[in-house]
Parts: C-alpha cells; sequence; structure tokens
C-alpha cells in the first residue's frame, strides 16, 4: 500500500482531498460564525424594537451619528412637515416587491432642527419612470409622529452607489448631513422611519409604510435581516462534507488497491499457464 501512496497519482489526489477537506472547514466555520453574528444582531434588534419609546432628539441631535444599537428604536417627535423641501429616493422596494422610490418629508421641531421622515413607499411616474412621482398630501399643521429611529444611509452600509447628477429632488440615498446643505435649520442625525402619525393619516396623504424587522415582509432598504435558521445547518453541511472527504479518500484506494491485485493475479495467471514454445532443432 505504500508503494501505492507513494505514485504520483496518489500524492495528488491526497493533496487534492486534504485542500477539500481544508476549503470546507473554512467555510462551515464562517458560516458558523454568521450564524453567531446573526444571533447577536437578532437580539440587538430584538431590544430595540422592544424598548420603550422615546423623543427622538434624546437619543440624536443635529450633527450626530445614530450608532447600530439604536437602530429600529421607537422614538416619536412632534412637529410641522417642511413641503417644500421633501424629496424622494430612488430604488426602493415595496412590500409587494415592486421598485419605487421612498417619499422622504423633513418635519421641523419646536427647536428649529429638522427631522428627516421617511413616510413610505410610492410608485413611479406611469409616464415616466424618471420623473418625479406622484406622491400624497403632506399633513398640515402640527402632528406627533412615532416611528423607528434609522442611522443615515450611507453606500458603504447599504451597498447602494450614491449617483450625482440627478432630476431635482431625488437621491439615493436618505442622509442627514447630505440633506443639511439644503435645508434651513440644523437637521437631526440620522432619519425617523415612519410607523403611524397623529391625528391620523388618510388615505390621501399616505404612502406605503416600510415593513418592520420583525415583519415577514420587511423590505427596507436597510441590511437585511438574513440567516434566520439558515447559517448554523450549512455549517454543519460544510463539516460533514469534510468528514465525507477522507472516507471517499480511503474508498477510493481500497478500491484502487483491489483493482490492482486482481490485475496482477490475472497478470500471474496468464504467466503461469502459458505454452511453452518447442525446441528448434537443427538439422545437421
Amino acid at each position: 500500500m505504500l508503494r501505492v501512496l507513494l505514485t504520483r497519482r496518489w500524492i495528488l489526489l491526497s493533496v487534492l482531498f486534504v485542500a477539500l477537506v481544508l476549503v470546507m472547514y473554512r467555510l462551515g466555520l464562517w458560516q458558523f460564525h454568521r450564524w453567531q453574528q446573526t444571533k447577536r444582531d437578532n437580539h440587538r434588534i430584538s431590544r430595540a424594537v422592544h424598548a420603550e419609546p422615546v423623543g427622538i432628539e434624546t437619543l440624536t441631535a443635529p450633527g450626530r451619528t445614530v450608532p447600530e444599537s439604536e437602530r429600529y428604536r421607537p422614538v416619536t417627535v412632534t412637529g410641522t412637515y417642511d413641503a417644500a423641501h421633501q424629496f424622494v429616493v430612488r430604488r426602493r422596494t415595496s412590500n409587494d416587491g415592486d421598485i419605487g422610490y421612498f417619499l422622504v418629508t423633513p418635519l421641523v421641531t419646536a427647536d428649529h432642527h429638522e427631522v428627516l421622515v421617511n413616510r413610505g413607499w410610492v410608485a413611479p411616474s406611469q409616464t415616466d419612470d424618471a420623473a418625479f412621482p406622484p406622491v400624497p398630501k403632506t399633513p398640515s399643521g402640527t402632528v406627533t409622529l412615532p416611528g423607528r429611529l434609522m442611522p443615515d444611509e450611507t453606500s458603504k452600509m447599504s451597498g447602494i452607489r450614491d449617483v450625482s447628477g440627478l432630476p431635482p429632488r431625488q437621491y439615493m440615498l436618505i442622509n442627514s448631513r447630505q440633506q443639511a446643505k439644503n435645508l434651513p435649520e440644523p437637521v437631526v442625525g440620522g432619519y425617523l422611519e415612519l410607523v403611524s402619525s397623529r391625528p391620523p393619516l388618510t388615505k390621501a396623504d399616505s404612502a406605503q409604510l416600510v415593513a418592520g424587522p420583525d415583519s415577514d415582509n420587511q423590505t427596507g432598504s436597510d441590511e437585511a435581516i438574513v440567516g434566520k435558521g439558515v447559517h448554523l445547518p450549512y455549517a454543519i453541511q460544510w463539516w460533514l462534507f469534510a468528514v465525507m472527504v477522507p472516507a471517499g479518500w480511503v474508498v477510493l484506494l481500497r478500491q484502487d488497491l483491489k483493482d490492482r491485485r486482481k490485475k496482477a493475479a490475472a497478470q500471474a495467471e496468464a504467466a503461469g499457464g502459458a505454452v511453452p514454445a518447442e525446441p528448434t532443432v537443427r538439422q545437421g
């Protein structure tokens, strides 16, 4: 057997099998770490979602960065909408999977700060997909808005490239620092994802609200909350494959040795049963 293992063929096969085991082990480890990260993320999100609502400016302020630990925190804000500076964010998905826009309207608080409010999804124009879409009416007067606190979107966080040269009042990201250049009042860091409104919204001034992280049809622009029950089975699967590779190596080696023994036996039998040639008699 050692003589067989030291052949060129089996040296190359053994190196290949060892490489497969290492690769599969590393893939399983990667999936296991993703499972652990998903558990931590889900725990953090669950804590944030079920926290008591607070005023938005207890967690953020103009120029501040909303940390990931505060994503989805229930917050409220009171003020009046600044309809003159509302805008839309392109390439966003509805709860039904349609592509359109998010409608963002700043809200001016009593402290003369502006809070970006994602009022929800709106469909594109039926005549021109690139044109500013038809949007709901903006509620007038003072409103109180319960919602979810969200960090500013960035290309790194969302995977969305921030394209310049878009039509007026159209953007790729919801970003308070970006909008601070366009708004007359200081802009609070992050933004509010609308959940409801007091007074209640009418059909005329309602966009399709973005589903929350605990919803089955969550399709917001945030980093996807994925991996529930997925990564751990994948890790186990890769590790099972890694265990099966040596077993396959043994089966293949045994089969090769068996074939070699059969071949040697056949050659020996052929050599033992051959009829010797008659000697040549010389006439002389």
